[in-house]
């Protein structure tokens, strides 16, 4: 990354610090060492940032967030923070180009890459996560060395509602839980359920939901 696109992610993410807090809660100290895919419930456009500006700055030089093309390739400047500044694999998430949505997620872990994935596949506007779709199934699947590690975001979906132009004044922590893992012969609905209730056990006050 070029030194002037490294200026720019800091101050942007420092702006994040500034107005939501995005204050990291850990329950296992991070590690550049161990490859990870964060997984974290998704409720405005800022939650990338928020789990970003939480992550220590050499962990973050590590991580490759995951996002929806038709967002973030959508204009000049999105496409300038998610090329430069946020290293963003972009996938088609409306199967618009005929392949695999996560053939470009597959190729940054097989790079060594640690990334940030939203499993639910499209904003909520409720506390808690909607039911998990089955790419992160797959991903667990195909690496199995990879950790999974969720993330809660408490009160992004308060600070910037879906449709609302400035943020309300409340703080946003971060909390990052212990790793998870894929158990033997576990089937699908199996794992993605206890994958959203180790999301769901981070939330500080558990709404109900």
């Amino acid at each position: 990354m070029k030194i002037r696109h490294v200026w720019q992610r800091d101050f942007l993410l420092a702006i994040v610090r500034l107005v939501a807090g995005a204050y990291p809660v850990w329950q296992r100290p991070p590690s550049t060492a161990t490859q990870t895919l964060y997984f974290s419930n998704h409720t405005s456009h800022i939650d990338t940032l928020a789990i970003l500006a939480a992550l220590p700055r050499d962990v973050r030089a590590v991580v490759r967030p995951v996002a929806a093309r038709d967002y973030w390739d959508s204009g000049k400047l999105k496409r300038h923070i998610a090329q430069n500044l946020l290293n963003v694999v972009l996938i088609d998430r409306h199967h618009e180009s005929g392949g695999d949505p996560l053939e470009p997620v597959r190729d940054a872990l097989a790079q060594g890459h640690s990334i940030i994935l939203f499993p639910e596949g499209t904003r909520g506007a409720d506390a808690l996560p909607q039911p998990f779709k089955s790419g992160l199934f797959h991903l667990a699947n195909e690496f199995p060395h990879v950790a999974l590690t969720p993330v809660y975001l408490e009160n992004l979906q308060r600070i910037m509602p879906k449709g609302a132009i400035w943020p309300v004044p409340l703080i946003c922590k971060v909390y990052f839980g212990a790793p998870e893992a894929r158990g033997e012969h576990e089937d699908k609905p199996a794992f993605l359920t206890r994958m959203r209730d180790a999301l769901v056990a981070l939330a500080p006050h558990r709404p109900v939901g």
